[in-house]
């Protein structure tokens, strides 16, 4: 993965993301997509599903496919300081996102119990995702999906040339449907748990940038789909805005809990900085020094 020596000053863009999680005979895991290698965000780079808040996903009615009040939904985020519009959007944007990336639908109708192939196919023939909802009368399960952090890129981003502000969530794959790769903007996709994830990495099987890094690593400190959720209803979804340095021609990204970060409390275990080295992102204690 390159490094992006870039200052950017746009402000960043909303998205939203979800962390899709199965419970496997060895424990948990995680579903990761590759980007298109063509793709101007992360291009050949594993990623949990997710995207931009689209203008539509503001405009659904919450009354009619949500099965909580945006209210609720507001509350779920910990941030006063958002609308519940902004909230009920970007929950309607990770749902949507799920749904056009892996095929894995959160919702639930009065037609088919598994309404994922029939909204796919309405999909593929140009419906837009409220139009699917409402010609399928169905509602998207927004208790599926848990926050679980925000993370805004910093005005020196080190791997692309945009910014976001980005809601990751939690939730785990409905029974009875499989995820997958879109073949468009994603080639590829495995599930593996976070902690082979993460070696895959290291040795250079797979790409990740570094909000995945972190990400995984906070992951590896669970053994079930239910410890991750239950952590996730527990506490506020901390927020995360790293900060880049460059010392003596090395891009170091400090973490909140860091000494040169300006926010002195920690906001999810793990290395509280990662060196831009080998043409990878990693701690200063190697590859344990993740877990530590």
């Amino acid at each position: 993965m390159e490094l992006n020596l870039d200052t950017v000053s746009t402000p960043p863009r909303p998205a939203a993301t979800v962390v899709l999680l199965r419970d496997a005979p060895a424990g948990l895991e995680v579903f990761l997509m590759k980007r298109h290698s063509l793709s101007d965000v992360l291009g050949g780079a594993y990623v949990f599903p997710g995207g931009k808040v689209d203008p539509a996903d503001a405009e659904l009615d919450m009354a009619l496919h949500g099965d909580q009040p945006a209210a609720v939904l507001q509350a779920a985020l910990g941030e006063p300081g958002i609308s519940e519009t902004t909230a009920a959007a970007l929950h309607v944007a990770a749902l949507r996102e799920a749904f056009e990336e892996s095929g894995v639908l959160f919702a639930q109708g009065h037609g088919p119990a598994q309404p994922a192939a029939q909204a796919a196919a309405l999909l593929r023939e140009g419906r837009g995702f409220n139009a699917v909802l409402a010609q399928m009368g169905l509602r998207l399960q927004t208790r599926a999906i848990l926050p679980w952090s925000r993370w805004i890129t910093p005005v020196r981003p080190s791997v692309m040339n945009k910014r976001f502000d980005t809601r990751f969530f939690v939730a785990a794959v409905p029974g009875g449907q499989v995820a997958r790769h879109d073949d468009f903007e994603t080639t590829d996709s495995l599930w593996l748990s976070p902690r082979e994830a993460l070696l895959q990495y290291w040795t250079g099987q797979i790409e990740l940038a570094p909000p995945q890094i972190m990400s995984l690593a906070h992951l590896a400190r669970h053994s079930a789909v239910d410890s991750v959720l239950a952590a996730a209803r527990e506490r506020r979804p901390p927020v995360i805005q790293p900060e880049s340095f460059d010392d003596n021609g090395e891009r170091m990204i400090c973490y909140p809990g860091d000494e040169r970060h300006t926010v002195r409390e920690p906001a999810l275990p793990g290395p509280t900085r990662l060196f831009y080295r080998n043409k990878r992102f990693e701690p200063l204690c190697g590859f344990e020094g993740l877990f530590s």
